[in-house]
């Protein structure tokens, strides 16, 4: 199983001075579970090299048993500051993809040429694609090949308008996921604020926030 792993480049949380990136439970969950079922993991990101880390992921109270196998893993740690350029990546060499969240691809990897590519290589091809938490943000311009966009009539979940609304960003970030998924014509719906939610469409595999990133990715791995 050779799995591809897309995270951000951005680090600027609009114009409040902040930083983001992406989430490290979001990233660092999935990871694990691919890793422990023997999966090929490669890392890719925009502007390759070490993807940023938002901070607040990193505070005491959002660590788990998993970010902390992260901080003591120097492999994984050389695997994240050494991301592949976006721009180099073949769809046809991997199995499946998935997005971990993060605020950062809001701003860059929804707007990414070779992101949507890739996903609608991935699709064309009936190849498993999962994203959670703010993630889902890279099927905004995805198209199925009737040029319809890849998420209309899936079921779909993501980052919900009252979870954006609770961590204050609801004016900050460039769309809401979920009013941009329902724009598309998914079949969004959630789960209770901040627990797992994941949903799964045939190949497309979504996750509502950080506590759905496990649970996604299992959901992924299942698919293949």
């Amino acid at each position: 199983m050779n799995i591809l792993m897309v995270l951000t480049s951005h680090d600027q949380l609009g114009d409040t001075g902040k930083k983001t990136g992406f989430w490290l439970e979001e990233f660092a969950a999935p990871y694990y579970i691919f890793k422990d079922a023997g999966a090929e993991i490669t890392l890719a990101s925009p502007k390759g090299g070490q993807p940023p880390l938002d901070p607040s992921s990193d505070a005491d109270d959002a660590q788990t048993d998993d970010t902390r196998r992260f901080k003591s893993d120097e492999d994984a740690q050389q695997a994240l500051a050494n991301t592949l350029l976006l721009s180099t990546i073949s769809a046809g060499a991997y199995d499946a993809i998935f997005y971990p969240g993060g605020h950062g691809p809001l701003w860059d990897l929804a707007e990414d040429d070779h992101s949507t590519a890739l996903i609608e290589s991935f699709a064309a091809n009936d190849r498993p694609i999962g994203a959670v938490c703010h993630a889902p943000a890279v099927f905004k311009h995805p198209r199925n090949a009737d040029g319809r966009p890849l998420v209309s009539g899936k079921k779909v979940t993501g980052f919900t308008n009252s979870e954006e609304e609770a961590v204050g960003l609801t004016d900050v970030v460039p769309f809401l996921v979920e009013d941009m998924l329902i724009e598309n014509g998914g079949k969004y719906s959630k789960g209770d604020d901040w627990a797992s939610y994941v949903l799964v469409d045939g190949k497309l595999v979504t996750g509502q926030n950080p506590a759905s990133s496990a649970e996604a990715a299992r959901k992924l791995l299942g698919l293949l």
